[in-house]
């Protein structure tokens, strides 16, 4: 208040009280005396506010209307929007009848809003999963079966576009309809009671009620109340995640367009030969014999094709097919960094007397998470009702995905066979060439509706090897009707890229996850899987009785012709076929003896040299497969050792890199600050605290590294990611300090290792000065290696989409770890220092006591920003921390926090 507005006469205290009476007393009384004019009365207070507000200036009165107005709606608005955005909190506690339930289902809820459901028959149990997965993250759901499906813009704009594009053009959906009538009748029954749970939920909400970003996105007029749910979504969401988790096609795409630009012979200088010598396979020992795996078998048959030569390549057509692939949204992520660590450790090898099993997949940095954590058990455990399962499950998928029952444990880590082949198909006239005559090439009309823009028309073009995926980007489509495909054809011969993919064969995979959960012991966990097709799979497993073991599980295509798939094949000579077959479920590797008690699968080869028939040649180099062997069986494991291990973050750069920086000379000062780092460094990579400064120096040379070396001669759709593929690039050529890599061939001079080291050092020092501080010990690697969540679905532009994202998606966190560490935090080097993979969850399960148990996921259970539990696990995963898994039904009723009860509808 301005002193010429202040009342007249002095006041007693900090209130204001009446005008006349005494003058003293514990509290503020009246004034001395009355006072004059038109401030009698309160001297403090609204009243007084107000004759003070009215002595105003008329321009400044009329300035604080408007600020008051102003701030009033914005607390107006922040209210309403908080009320919107709370408004789609699931009841979690009380009563709720449910259409189709036959009986009361229970579903506790614990600290974390984990729910296990308690049922007494199967169909309420899946109907329950339905009810309560759509509870916490049907958006996530709808999403996921939209951008598989390719009706992804019809919700969000034509940002979605190219993506709807390419999932119309694969035919995830397509091919799930086609499974629907190969699955088993319990599966059948199974997934459309899940459905039906799923729509009893839809039925009882109005859109605003299901997510916050529906009534977010309604703003640029998007029609967002969604379909029911149906078991062909589910299955379609399903083969989309096979396709991002299986396939090779990505890695064809870079090696022609890599030789392409330097030549085939450097070009192998960037696919370094896999040591099988020193990373120990998946499953070692062991033979094929008369068509069939036999783990203690030492020789056995032999099928060796020989290789053939491709022929003509258009790079056009294929980088076209590779950006075609780029746009499909990731559904758990693709590409560099998706992998898995998956452990098993035999009671001779575990401090507890019985098995243990561990299990973290890498998938894309997502919010929601991939995975969500559910328990389903049916009350009275038998014939009838077999249930009583708990782990994690894939939202929109019924049944678990990586957990345990009763009496079996199991955990998946993708196993990168190579399910995929880029094709090059010669068409003419319509009809596409094959190795005697043509054929004509099919042809389907899609057509995808794009929210306020109408819709488009998609021909999707398909050979016998499956879609054209060139057809996606009309000007490479222009460029490979311009010009030859092949020595001797006519001009107006067109070329196109097909994709073959295992995944475009129906197949039962759902089958193998409903009879995986009912499974009694490890051999008859082995037969479920028999049933599993995409993404092909390493399976470790343990059971009660003390057997353990891994299951290399999938659909792998037996090729008439040659070991070497990894450059696109010529889709008109006969020797490059597939023969229509898949390699038999009997014969690929399995153990239930792995050598010291321990199997570990982390993206490494799954078998030895020695094994007749093709898997792929894409593993991932053994780096963090050789670490995670090396602590496991370093003494005898228990819960808290598997965590710890899970959580190491050594370097596979470091003892490949650091020698070579360390022996480059710098000036003393400021450019030596990082290098010296260095020097005792425990080549550790945490986000913050002893090691940090050096992890951050290290990261930031190895990517000015890699753009030093590369970035002039490679085109950018193929610049290094930096991932333990391009350690072992770098590990080559640093014995070669002449090598033509290391020469930038945009200068006038001839540069060498040591000039490519020493510049990289510099300018990284710089980088991190810019981004931290100029000195060296304050840098830390979480301050530049962050963990941002995106929404995969939330893709455009628009006020509506950015509002969203704004609301959905988290600050950053500082992490640790990096690619090729046990503690996978993949980062591009192509784009920057940012979380691209990260573990997506964390489990380790002890046979000895299950409720001895732990896990973690990347996200909380709910979908829904405004939950307690959007991201409650993001912070306890960053921290290294997990939550009890509990299972025993007096466990988990003495953690519960809440208790819904649904019961049948009148």
């Amino acid at each position: 208040m301005s002193e010429h507005t202040r009342p007249a006469g002095p006041t007693a205290g900090p209130t204001a009280g009446p005008t006349t009476g005494p003058t003293t007393g514990p509290t503020a009384g009246p004034t001395a005396g009355p006072t004059t004019g038109p401030t009698t009365g309160p001297t403090t207070g609204p009243a007084a506010w107000w004759r003070a507000f009215r002595r105003m200036p008329d321009s400044v009165r009329v300035s604080t209307y408007v600020v008051a107005g102003l701030v009033l709606s914005l607390v107006v608005a922040g209210l309403f929007a908080l009320a919107l955005a709370r408004r789609p909190l699931p009841q979690t506690g009380g009563e709720l009848e449910v259409p189709g339930v036959a009986g009361t289902v229970t579903v506790l809820r614990d600290g974390a809003g984990v729910p296990q459901v308690y049922a007494d028959s199967v169909t309420d149990l899946a109907i329950a999963q339905g009810y309560v997965t759509a509870q916490e993250r049907f958006f996530q759901m709808d999403v996921r079966r939209r951008s598989a499906s390719g009706t992804l813009a019809e919700l969000v704009g034509g940002g979605a576009l190219p993506g709807d594009r390419v999932a119309c053009t694969l035919g995830f959906r397509v091919v799930a309809q086609q499974e629907v009538a190969l699955l088993s009748p319990d599966t059948r029954a199974f997934l459309e009671a899940y459905a039906d749970g799923v729509n009893a939920y839809l039925a009882q909400q109005e859109p605003s009620e299901l997510a916050v970003e529906y009534t977010l996105l309604d703003l640029d007029g998007a029609d967002s109340a969604p379909e029911d749910w149906t078991a062909v979504d589910s299955l379609t969401w399903l083969k989309a995640y096979g396709w991002d988790l299986g396939g090779g096609a990505a890695d064809e795409v870079e090696r022609v367009l890599v030789a392409d630009a330097v030549g085939s012979q450097r070009a192998e200088q960037l696919w370094p030969a896999y040591s099988h010598q020193t990373v120990t396979p998946v499953v070692t020992g062991g033979a094929v014999v008369d068509g069939r795996f036999e783990p203690g078998a030492t020789e056995g048959g032999t099928r060796n094709p020989q290789r053939v030569g491709f022929g003509p390549r258009r790079v056009r057509a294929v980088g076209a097919a590779g950006r075609a692939l780029d746009a499909l949204p990731e559904g758990v992520g693709r590409g560099p960094g998706v992998g898995s660590n998956a452990v098993v450790v035999g009671a001779e090898a575990s401090a507890t007397g019985a098995p243990l099993l561990a299990v973290d997949p890498h998938l894309a940095a997502q919010v929601p998470g991939p995975f969500m954590q559910v328990g389903l058990h049916c009350r009275d455990v038998g014939p009838e009702c077999p249930w009583d399962v708990a782990g994690f499950s894939l939202p929109g998928v019924p049944g678990v995905v990586q957990g345990h029952n009763a009496e079996v444990a199991w955990g998946m880590a993708a196993a990168g066979l190579d399910t995929t082949d880029l094709v090059v198909e010669r068409i003419r006239d319509g009809r596409v060439l094959t190795d005697r005559r043509t054929r004509p090439v099919r042809t389907r009309t899609e057509t995808i509706d794009v929210a306020g823009a109408g819709s488009e028309l998609l021909t999707v073009r398909t050979t016998r090897h499956g879609p054209i995926l060139s057809d996606i980007d009309p000007a490479a489509r222009e460029a490979g009707e311009a010009a030859p495909a092949a020595r001797g054809a006519d001009l107006d011969e067109e070329l196109a890229i097909a994709v073959q993919w295992a995944g475009s064969t129906p197949a039962p995979t759902l089958d193998a996850l409903v009879d995986l959960a009912l499974a009694e012991d490890v051999a008859t966990a082995r037969q479920a899987l028999s049933s599993w097709a995409v993404p092909a799979v390493d399976v470790v497993l343990a059971d009660r009785e003390g057997t353990v073991g891994v299951q290399v599980a999938g659909a792998v295509p037996v090729r008439k012709s040659g070991r070497d798939t990894t450059e696109p094949t010529a889709g008109w000579r006969a020797e490059t076929e597939w023969t229509g077959r898949t390699l038999a479920y009997g014969a690929l590797p399995f153990t239930t003896q792995p050598a010291d008690g321990v199997a570990v699968a982390a993206n490494q080869a799954p078998v030895g040299t020695d094994y007749p028939f093709h898997l792929g040649t894409t593993w991932d180099p053994g780096s963090r497969a050789s670490r995670l062997r090396d602590l496991v069986v370093s003494e005898p494991q228990d819960v808290g050792s598997l965590q710890e291990a899970q959580r190491d973050s050594l370097s596979p750069l470091a003892p490949v890199l650091v020698p070579a920086l360390l022996a480059v000379g710098l000036d003393d000062g400021y450019a030596d600050d990082g290098q010296r780092l260095l020097e005792d460094w425990d080549l550790t990579q945490p986000a913050a605290g002893s090691g940090a400064a050096a992890a951050a120096y290290l990261n930031a040379t190895w990517r000015e590294l890699l753009a030093l070396t590369f970035h002039d001669e490679l085109p950018a759709q193929v610049w290094p990611d930096g991932g333990p593929r391009w350690v072992e690039v770098v590990a080559g050529l640093l014995d070669s300090p002449q090598d033509p890599w290391w020469d930038d061939v945009t200068t006038d001079r001839v540069e060498d290792r040591d000039d490519v080291l020493r510049r990289a050092m510099l300018e990284a020092r710089d980088e991190l000065t810019r981004r931290q501080a100029r000195e060296a010990e304050q840098w830390t690697w979480g301050h530049v290696h962050r963990l941002f969540l995106t929404s995969p679905g939330l893709v455009g532009d628009g006020v509506a989409l950015d509002l969203a994202r704004r609301v959905v998606e988290p600050d950053a966190w500082e992490v640790g770890g990096g690619p090729g560490a046990v503690d996978a935090t993949g980062w591009d080097a192509s784009r920057g220092f940012e979380v691209t993979t990260t573990p997506a969850m964390r489990m380790v399960l002890s046979l000895e006591d299950w409720d001895d148990s732990r896990w973690v996921s990347l996200t909380g259970v709910s979908g829904h920003p405004t939950s307690s539990h959007y991201t409650d696990q993001t912070d306890l995963l960053v921290a290294g921390g997990t939550l009890p898994f509990l299972f025993s039904p007096e466990a988990v009723a003495d953690a519960a926090d809440s208790e819904l009860t649904l019961r049948p509808a009148p």
